[in-house]
């Protein structure tokens, strides 16, 4: 029972970076079009407003890989956290569009940080038996943050016109809160953040780093804590035998031995952000309310579809240990593809306000809650050797950042030239081939240490390539 404790005292904090990467990505929605209008925003500063964070967070993971492999993964949670709290206390506090965008840009680098180092440390600190759900979890507080940021929108405009004593309107409180409410949707990460930076003391170094640095006392007291003997014992003398293995160079993720694993690596984030999961997110409230649903006004449609988003994470939690990463991707990935048809087929015979076009939105992002979304990170913090899982991870969260740029730039063209119908059969298509995939490339790695994924997946046929 203490041991269980431990870990989920683990899992909490670390996860807390989850929650501020879905906060700090989502929480622009409500503060947008405030901002455009104080700040007189052109189009290209209003998309330039938007990206900063995206281009912070490719900067961020950028680093982390070598940072997570040379300081470690705790070390690299702390400047992510640092981060975090700075960007919040500047957009809160700070006057100019100039200080905000750079507020956006060290949010952002703190969110690819988190990206890569939180999944990274919780597939290292895991018993092997719920690895996959600690990984998981970091996906479910990723869905808790923008359900967090949607609420906390909503409820800092309802705030806003609550204020009716004078003293209070004049007051610095009045500022933030009333007069410039978006700087309250703003200032609500501040309490994350901080938590998060104090929660970090608590949290112990990757025992798998420390035996990397030959820190070996401190990495046995660390894994004493985290598994039960025999398990540890196991993961000590498999880890023994791979300091001899030879991985010890960024290059080697580009060789020959780790093709398959490299390739799996970039394709699930990239099948990730093409299945269209941005598309049904933007247009998710306008499909609601064309299905007939009552609601009072975009936000409110967010928060439904945020609520679906992380309950049907909680699928992943629970079975991916029990039934496995493979089975759970595949049937979700199939499920989206045909959701995504359906969808698109809506659209093409104009049934808009249909109770089918709801249900087939609404089960798309259920299946990708519990598959393409989550274990994109389980899988890939998985299948590469520990010497550059950091580098490798951080390749495979940049290809994602990647495709989520290139995804946000080409939505509305294919809206425009193929029609809404046409963007959904795209998006299903892809689903489509992840399934395809998934079935030929990814194993199962249910109850497997670390060290025996590798065996299936590192090509030995010739170590010097």
């Amino acid at each position: 029972m203490e041991r269980r404790l431990y870990i989920g005292k683990i899992t909490f904090i670390s996860s807390l970076g989850g929650l501020l990467f879905g906060f700090d990505m989502a929480v622009i929605s409500g503060v947008l079009p405030f901002v455009q209008t104080q700040f007189d925003l052109s189009p290209s500063q209003e998309g330039w407003f938007v990206s900063s964070a995206l281009l912070g967070a490719v900067m961020g993971v950028g680093l982390s890989g070598e940072l997570c492999d040379r300081f470690g993964r705790r070390s690299l949670l702390f400047i992510a956290a640092i981060l975090f709290l700075l960007s919040a206390i500047v957009s809160t506090v700070l006057p100019t569009f100039t200080l905000l965008i750079i507020a956006r840009i060290l949010g952002g680098i703190g969110v690819g940080m988190a990206s890569n180092a939180v999944p990274l440390y919780l597939s290292e600190i895991a018993p092997l038996k719920i690895r996959g759900r600690l990984v998981t979890c970091y996906q479910l507080a990723i869905t808790f943050g923008i359900l967090l940021a949607y609420l906390t929108n909503s409820g800092m405009l309802k705030l806003s016109g609550s204020f009716s004593d004078s003293s209070i309107n004049e007051s610095y409180l009045g500022y933030i809160f009333k007069d410039e409410v978006w700087r309250g949707m703003f200032s609500v990460e501040i309490i994350p953040a901080t938590l998060f930076l104090i929660g970090l003391v608590l949290v112990p170094e990757s025992p798998r780093w420390l035996l990397q640095q030959g820190r070996v006392k401190e990495a046995i007291a660390t894994f004493s804590k985290l598994k039960d003997g025999s398990e540890m014992k196991q993961d000590l003398e498999e880890l023994d035998v791979q300091k001899n293995d030879g991985i010890n160079a960024y290059k080697t993720l580009f060789s020959k031995r780790l093709r398959r694993p490299l390739l799996i690596g970039v394709l699930l984030p990239l099948f990730s952000q093409f299945s269209g999961i941005n598309a049904i997110i933007y247009y998710g409230p306008s499909i609601l309310k064309d299905a007939g649903v009552s609601l009072n006004n975009a936000l409110i449609g967010q928060i439904v579809l945020g609520t679906v988003n992380m309950l049907f994470t909680f699928i992943a939690v629970w079975k991916v240990d029990s039934l496995g990463r493979r089975p759970l991707y595949l049937v979700g990935s199939m499920c989206a593809s045909i959701s995504l048809f359906v969808t698109g087929y809506c659209f093409y015979e104009g049934m808009t306000q249909s109770l089918l076009l709801l249900l087939s939105a609404t089960i798309f992002l259920a299946s990708f809650a519990f598959s393409i979304g989550p274990l994109k990170f389980v899988i890939a913090s998985e299948i590469f050797p520990d010497a550059i899982r950091g580098r490798a991870l951080a390749l495979s969260i940049m290809v994602m950042w990647i495709a989520d740029t290139i995804v946000g730039q080409l939505t509305p063209i294919m809206f425009s030239t193929l029609g809404t119908s046409g963007a959904f059969w795209v998006f299903a298509s892809f689903c489509l081939i992840a399934f395809i995939v998934v079935s030929k490339m990814v194993s199962e790695t249910k109850g497997k240490s670390l060290e025996e994924i590798q065996e299936i997946y590192v090509d030995h046929k010739d170590e010097n390539t």
